[in-house]
Formats: C-alpha cells, structure tokens, sequence
C-alpha cells in the first residue's frame, strides 16, 4: 500500500488574511500621498497665479508713465491722455480691470481665475508735476482660504520729473 501525502496546496486563512491587511496599508500610504502631492500642486498653482498677476500693475504703471496728462480720476477709474488725441482708461467693474483705448474695450487685464476685490487710484500733484498713487487688491478664484494679495505703486507721468 502507499501511502497518501497529506499536505496542504494554497494559503491559509491567516496569511490571506495578513496580505490583505498589508495591502490595505500600502495602498492608504500611497493615497496619501497622493492627496497631499494634489493639494501642494494646488497651493503652488494659486501662489503662481497671483503672484504672475502683478503684471496688471505692471500694465497700468507702464501706461500711466507714458502718459502726458490725467483726463479724469476717480477712486475706482482712470483715464489718462497718451497722445494728442489717445486716451487709454482703466475701470474697475467688480470683479475685472477692463482697459478702454479711445473709448473702445480692449479687454479685462486680469485672468478668469483672479478676481480684482479693490482697486484705489489716488492723484499727487506737486509744484514740479503729477503722479499717481495705485492700490491692487487681487484673490484668487480657486483659493479655498479666500487670501488677498495687495499690490502697491506710486507712478510719475512723463515729463513730470
């Protein structure tokens, strides 16, 4: 007679058991991880988002140098005489800063994602010549915590130095 070996094929209930356990915790690891990567992209694409929005004070200050006189100014508006008869005008219309070019919409300087909260033009006229003093509130539109970046600038026209 011979004798039949008993031996077991397969696993046991325990090292199944243990594999998925261990899956689980490797896979939780890695989601992690994941959504942390996801919400530091995140925050780094909003910092550059706001931060590569200066360059609407960038605009503004490049036009308001080149100006030769102020044609009207208001807290929220601008408009400026460029040439003998250019003008170029920048109004706040909540949330956007459009730019008017001889009295025709050129466009909004910010992007759809930002979003203009306040915007202050202040005239300084001196004995020698004119300037003006600009305050730029800007916020991002995906920015869950709602932060604020101010940018601030004080422009001398052309020809008032």
């Amino acid at each position: 007679m011979m004798k039949q070996n008993k031996t077991k094929h397969g696993y046991a209930i325990l090292e199944l058991l243990f594999y998925i356990a261990f899956f689980v915790t490797l896979s939780l690891v890695v989601i992690d991880a994941m959504i942390t990567m996801a919400r530091s992209f995140r925050e780094i694409s909003i910092q550059a988002e706001l931060t590569q929005s200066g360059t609407i004070m960038e605009r503004m200050s490049r036009e308001i140098r080149q100006a030769s006189s102020i044609n009207s100014i208001s807290a929220n508006n601008l408009a400026l005489n460029i040439g003998v008869s250019q003008t170029i005008e920048f109004k706040f219309i909540s949330p956007n800063i459009q730019l008017w070019d001889n009295g025709s919409n050129i466009g909004n300087l910010n992007s759809p994602n930002i979003a203009v909260t306040a915007l202050n033009f202040t005239q300084i006229a001196t004995a020698k010549g004119k300037a003006v003093k600009v305050s730029l509130t800007l916020r991002d539109n995906n920015d869950i915590q709602g932060r604020l970046v101010n940018f601030y600038d004080t422009i001398t026209l052309r020809g008032s130095y």
